[in-house]
């Protein structure tokens, strides 16, 4: 049983079935984040910091670029699919032709762009070429890849999401493994290749995972397209926001201390994935149950709110106490790296408290309250991170991302209950002109 199955009723035992639903999303998620600190632990010791800080840095520019990819079309699909799966063909392909053409403008924008700043290669040919492979890999797979977990979500297919998730995880750091412990790989172009190939297979088992599930009919739908930029420009402002840090501190710090923390990001990145567990098991049914109004999931989304912070709590409590051993893993050239982890480990408490009520807008169809949000607060973040790390590194990095959450929290609740208030007297002004014209 899934999350569509949760309903208003008082007392937890509805929420039984959703708890074996969330250990093994949760399993998956953390396996998945294993397997992604290893594939990321081993780059960091073969390729070293000089090459990893710039592998760290071309990701940072995808990571921005494949919230872009697909325009938002896939939260439209998760979320129409879940209310009418009848129309899934049409979202399909909607997908689809969005994120062919998005991606094929951010590959070759990228391309001619990032080789100015970014030397791969001696030869400028080979160099394009690199990076261009990087892009490709690391935007248009990944959200092929993605759209794959996110169409079994859709369908409330749990299990079959939970095997992309582990399985991308496990081949990235099988490849990693092979390219780095067998073959001596230790260049980010040589890193490139084995990537790519990695990923298109992975891209290609899940085009056949999601074939049965029927075939794609090629159409744009248009009333989704503003709801689909709601939903993506507040993932790109918050991945600038997320990067602005890392670049300034490029400009005033040494390598070392840009990879280190890059990495204590990553640890970040994998602490959230157990609140994200729950957000996704959550999302489907929260979009059927808010159709007549957000009010109606209410006590749903404050029950969501005390498992997510009990959740990020004990995630960020592993994090800290797990945090000496790392130098072991990432290797001691990474000399900042505990207090770095260390530092940034609470942080995804408030992340984790703000992230519940978004989700919420998001589910609800209020992509412009929850863009204005998000938007407002990575705009605003970016600006505070990159003083703070400009005038005070990287102490001040730490601080400002305290900071940026908190009120991140604030902001966040304080629009979802004004339009939880908004959507119940509106219906009770339904409610009061029905009844006037019944009697």
């Amino acid at each position: 049983m899934s999350s569509e199955g949760l309903t208003e009723s008082r007392g937890y035992k509805p929420f039984l079935p959703m708890i074996l639903s969330y250990v093994a999303s949760g399993g998956s998620l953390v396996l998945g984040s294993a397997a992604q600190l290893v594939t990321f632990a081993i780059l960091a010791r073969f390729l070293g910091v000089d090459e990893f800080s710039v592998f760290v840095a071309i990701t940072a520019v995808a990571s921005i670029a494949v919230h872009l990819c697909g325009l938002g079309a896939m939260e439209s699909l998760v979320r129409r699919v879940a209310r009418d799966r009848a129309i899934y063909p049409k979202m399909l392909g909607h997908n689809i032709l969005l994120t062919a053409a998005s991606g094929l403008v951010l590959v070759l924008a990228g391309a001619v762009t990032l080789p100015f700043f970014f030397a791969l290669s001696a030869d400028a040919v080979t160099n394009f070429l690199v990076i261009a492979l990087m892009l490709v890999t690391n935007i248009v797979l990944v959200r092929i890849i993605v759209l794959a977990e996110q169409i079994f979500i859709a369908h409330s297919d749990f299990a079959s999401a939970n095997k992309v998730v582990v399985g991308f995880a496990a081949a990235r750091t099988a490849a990693a493994a092979l390219a780095c412990l067998v073959f001596s790989v230790s260049t980010v172009a040589s890193w490139a290749v084995w990537q790519f190939v990695c990923h298109v297979l992975v891209a290609v088992a899940c085009l056949r995972a999601i074939k049965a599930l029927g075939k794609p009919r090629f159409r744009i739908v248009r009333e989704e397209l503003p709801q689909g930029l709601y939903f993506s420009i507040p993932f790109i402002l918050r991945a600038l926001r997320q990067n602005a840090d890392l670049l300034v501190l490029s400009l005033v710090t040494t390598a070392e201390i840009v990879s280190s923390y890059s990495v204590a990001r990553r640890m970040l990145e994998s602490s959230f994935l157990s609140v994200e567990a729950l957000n996704r098991l959550i999302y489907p049914g929260s979009a059927r149950m808010t159709t007549s109004g957000l009010h109606h999931a209410l006590q749903r989304v404050l029950r969501v709110l005390a498992a997510a912070t009990v959740i990020s709590l004990a995630a960020a409590l592993t994090v800290f106490l797990l945090a000496p051993v790392l130098p072991y893993l990432f290797g001691h050239e990474y000399v900042s790296l505990v207090d770095f982890v260390c530092g940034l480990a609470w942080v995804v408490v408030p992340l984790a408290v703000w992230s519940v009520a978004v989700e919420a807008l998001g589910a609800s169809g209020y992509h412009a309250a929850r863009a204005t949000v998000m938007g407002l607060g990575s705009i605003v973040g970016a600006g505070i991170a990159a003083a703070a790390s400009w005038y005070a590194p990287p102490t001040g990095t730490f601080v400002s991302f305290y900071v940026i959450e908190i009120a991140m929290v604030v902001a966040a609740w304080s629009v979802f209950l004004r339009l939880v208030r908004r959507d119940r007297e509106r219906a009770a002004r339904e409610f009061q002109a029905e009844s006037a014209y019944g009697n």
